[in-house]
Formats: structure tokens, C-alpha cells, sequence
């Protein structure tokens, strides 16, 4: 099992399914590219940003969350469909194969902003990122 899956926070694993549901709700999109088992940055992020209520508390108003990770270790192993998909998200979106690497998009895939690597702000301050991208808020 996936580390982002016992969150409070809804992470979505399926991207087409997550922009559906952000267009039906209008909301940003909010990709995370991480490696769950191996990343110390991209456990640092999803440990003091993601999991924090501050941040869990505005994106389950506010945001449809999609996570392509990319485990290392055989027990997180994910199903070949699920590694397809991240890997076509991340030819899309990570050429450059950044981890972690969160992505604000608007709700039909344009991307906004991005941040590469451990922010290194506080879960208070990354909403407050988000939310520069006015009126939509």
C-alpha cells in the first residue's frame, strides 16, 4: 500500500478521474510526484505539509489531489496499470524527473505553479501560495 493512502486527505491515484471531479467541483488540481519509500524530501513534504490539518482542512474544500508515486521497494510495488499511468503523467508533467515535485493546476490541466523539491515552508504558508491564484478561491 501506497504511504499517501492512510491520509486523511483524499489522494487520487487516477488522473483522469481527478480532473472529472475538478471540473465538476471546481477546483485546482494539485499533483505530487513522489517516491514513497526511498525520497526523504518527498517523505518530508507529505509529513510537514500534506498531512498537516492546516493543509488537509483547505485542500479537502478547495483541491482535488492526485499522487503518482513511484516506490522503489517490492512490497509497495504498484499494479502495472497504476506504474503505466504515473509514467505517463510524469512524461507529461516531470520530464526532468524531479522528486518530489508538486503541481498546482487549474482545473482543465494548465498549470499554475510549480514547486520542486521540499518546499521548506509550513503548511500554513503553501496554502497561502495556492490561494495567490485568486478569484478562483
Amino acid at each position: 500500500m501506497m504511504a499517501f493512502a492512510a491520509r486523511a486527505a483524499n489522494w487520487e491515484t487516477d488522473f483522469g478521474k481527478a480532473k472529472d471531479a475538478a471540473q465538476k467541483e471546481h477546483k485546482y488540481i494539485l499533483l505530487s510526484f513522489s517516491g514513497s519509500d526511498w525520497c526523504i524530501p518527498c517523505i518530508k513534504t507529505r509529513k510537514e505539509i500534506f498531512d498537516q490539518t492546516a493543509f488537509e482542512t483547505f485542500a479537502d474544500s478547495n483541491l482535488v489531489l492526485v499522487n503518482a508515486d513511484f516506490p522503489r521497494l517490492r512490497k509497495h510495488e504498484l499494479s502495472n496499470t497504476q506504474t503505466k499511468a504515473n509514467e505517463a503523467l510524469a512524461e507529461k508533467y516531470n520530464k526532468q524527473g524531479a522528486f518530489p515535485l508538486t503541481i498546482l493546476m487549474d482545473e482543465n490541466g494548465k498549470v499554475l505553479k510549480s514547486w520542486e523539491g521540499y518546499p521548506g515552508v509550513s503548511p500554513q504558508a503553501f496554502v497561502q501560495q495556492i490561494k495567490t491564484f485568486e478569484p478562483h478561491y
